[in-house]
C-alpha cells in the first residue's frame, strides 16, 4: 500500500460482530465530521463474516460482505485492515498476511498480542507497516496513547488496574448486597455482562492478557500470560467481602505491575483496596487504570472497558491516527515487542512483597490463635490485627468460628510456607483464605 493520500481511506474488517458493527456505525454517523477534519473520507469497503445471511444492523450496501478472507486482504481499495474476530487462529495468520500485503493493521486482540506480539510486530517491521491496538486494553479508555505519548516524559513506576468489567460487575454486586458468587455470576450472564463460559474472565486470564500488553508499552518488557502470577475471583466467598468491608476495604480484581530495585513484579489477584481510594469507587462494568510516573505522580484513567461503541471508539481513534500521520504510527510500531527488550528482570512470585488478609475457620477451643500466631511468626510474618466474631446464626451448630488476621508486609513465599504448615499441623475444617492488601492510598506497599 502506498502512503500517498487518496480521497477515500478504505477499511477492510476481519469480523462483523458487535464491535465490527460498532465501527461501521461510528464511521457512518460521523462521516461528514471526519471528512471535514481529515480532508478524506473513511469508509468500510469490505467485511469478512462467517455467515453472510445473518441479520446485521445498519451495514450499508456499499460494504462488500464475504466469507473469503483473501478477498478482503487483496482488495486494492482496502488500505487498513481492522481485526475484530478475536482468538489466536486464524486472526494471527490473517494479520501477518495483511501486513505483508502492505496494509496497516488495527486490532483489539489482547490475547494475540500478549502471547504472539513479537511475531506480529516483527512482521510489521519487515513490511514497514503499523500495528495499532488502542482497543486491546480498557475498551474506550485511551490508555495506550496516554502511555506512549501523554506520559512519554515519565519513567513509569507502577500500574494498578481494574481491567475486566465482568469481574468488576460481579464484585460490585457481591459487595452491595452480600450475595454469593454463583448467584451474581448467573445474573451477570443473564444481563449479558458475562459469557456463557466465563472462565477466561473470572479466572484472571483476560486481565493477565491486558496486563501483558500494558507491560510492553509502559516498561518495554515482553511477557507472556504464563509469566504473570494469576488468580481469579471464581473461588471468592461472600464472607471475605463482608469481612473486608468491616475492615475498611473493598475487594477488586487488580492487575498490578511495579518496578522494584530487584526487578518488575507482575500479578493479577483479588485484592483488598481501601475504601475511598481511587480504585475502590470504580463499580459495575467500568474499568480503571492507575499509572504512577516519576514526574507526574499518580494519574487515573477510567471508563467503559468493553461493549460495541466504547471498543469501536478506540479502534476508530487508531484509524484517525493512521489517516493523519501513518509514519508516526509506523515509528511507534518499530519500538514494540523487539526480541532484545527484556532488560528488566521479573521478580519471582515468592519474592513479592505483600500485606495479607488471612481468614481461618478454626476450632472453637483454647490455644488455636496462639498456634497460628506462632507459625506465622516463625515464618517472619508479623500480625497487624486480629478479628474473631461470635458465630453467626447459621454457624452456631458448628464447632468452629471465623478468625481474620491482617498482617504486616512479608514475602509471598513466606506466606505460602506458613499457610502450608498451618494446613499440615492444624486440623481446620476448610482451607485458609489469603488475599492481598493494597496500601492505604490504593498504592502498593
Amino acid at each position: 500500500m502506498s502512503d500517498v493520500k487518496r480521497p477515500v481511506l478504505g477499511v477492510g474488517l476481519l469480523g462483523l460482530g458487535t464491535v465490527g458493527q460498532g465501527v461501521v456505525r461510528i464511521l457512518e454517523d460521523r462521516a461528514a465530521d471526519f471528512e471535514a477534519r481529515l480532508g478524506r473520507r473513511l469508509s468500510v469497503v469490505a467485511a469478512l463474516v462467517r455467515d453472510p445471511a445473518k441479520s446485521r444492523e445498519r451495514v450499508p450496501e456499499h460494504v462488500r460482505v464475504t466469507t473469503d478472507p483473501m478477498s478482503v486482504l487483496t482488495d486494492p481499495s482496502v488500505d487498513i485492515v481492522m481485526e475484530v474476530m478475536g482468538g489466536i487462529d486464524p486472526a494471527g495468520k490473517l494479520i501477518r498476511q495483511a501486513l505483508r500485503m502492505g496494509k496497516h493493521v488495527i486490532t483489539a486482540n489482547k490475547a494475540l498480542l500478549a502471547d504472539h506480539g513479537e511475531e506480529i510486530f516483527q512482521t510489521a517491521r519487515e513490511a514497514d507497516r503499523a500495528v495499532c491496538f488502542e482497543a486491546a486494553v480498557g475498551g474506550g479508555i485511551p490508555i495506550i496513547q496516554a502511555l506512549r505519548v501523554g506520559l512519554a516524559a515519565n519513567r513509569i513506576v507502577s500500574i494498578s488496574a481494574i481491567l475486566n468489567g465482568t469481574c468488576n460487575f460481579i464484585l460490585t454486586a457481591m459487595t452491595r448486597a452480600g450475595r454469593d458468587y454463583g448467584e451474581v455470576l448467573a445474573e451477570a450472564q443473564k444481563l449479558g455482562y458475562a459469557e456463557a463460559d466465563p472462565t477466561l474472565d473470572v479466572d484472571g486470564t483476560d486481565t493477565a492478557h491486558k496486563l501483558a500488553v500494558l507491560v510492553q508499552v509502559a516498561f518495554g518488557r515482553k511477557v507472556t500470560t504464563s509469566e504473570i502470577s494469576r488468580r481469579g475471583i471464581d473461588r471468592l466467598e461472600a464472607a471475605d467481602i463482608r469481612f473486608a468491608g468491616e475492615l475498611g476495604y473493598v475487594v477488586k480484581l487488580l492487575a498490578r505491575a511495579r518496578v522494584r530495585p530487584e526487578g518488575l513484579e507482575l500479578r493479577v489477584a483479588p485484592t483488598l483496596v481501601p475504601k475511598g481510594s481511587q480504585l475502590a469507587d470504580i463499580s459495575d462494568a467500568y474499568n480503571a487504570i492507575r499509572v504512577e510516573g516519576d514526574a507526574v505522580g499518580d494519574t487515573l484513567f477510567s471508563g467503559r472497558g468493553a461493549g460495541m461503541l466504547p471498543t469501536a471508539s478506540a479502534m476508530v481513534s487508531d484509524l484517525i491516527g493512521l489517516a493523519v500521520d501513518p509514519r508516526f504510527r509506523v515509528r511507534q510500531t518499530e519500538e514494540l515487542w523487539r526480541p532484545a527488550t527484556n532488560a528488566i528482570a521479573l521478580v519471582s512470585p515468592d519474592e513479592f512483597r505483600m500485606r495479607a488478609y488471612l481468614r481461618f475457620q478454626i476450632p472453637d477451643r483454647p490455644g488455636e490463635l496462639a498456634h497460628l500466631a506462632r507459625i506465622l511468626g516463625e515464618n517472619g510474618i508479623s500480625i497487624a490485627s486480629v478479628i474473631q466474631h461470635e458465630p453467626m446464626a447459621d454457624e452456631r451448630e458448628q464447632a468452629s468460628v471465623p478468625l481474620v488476621i491482617m498482617t504486616h508486609t512479608a514475602t509471598a513465599g513466606a506466606m505460602r510456607l506458613a499457610l502450608d504448615e498451618i494446613a499440615r499441623t492444624c486440623r481446620l475444617p476448610s482451607e485458609p483464605v489469603c488475599l492481598e492488601v493494597s496500601g492505604h492510598t490504593g498504592r502498593d506497599d
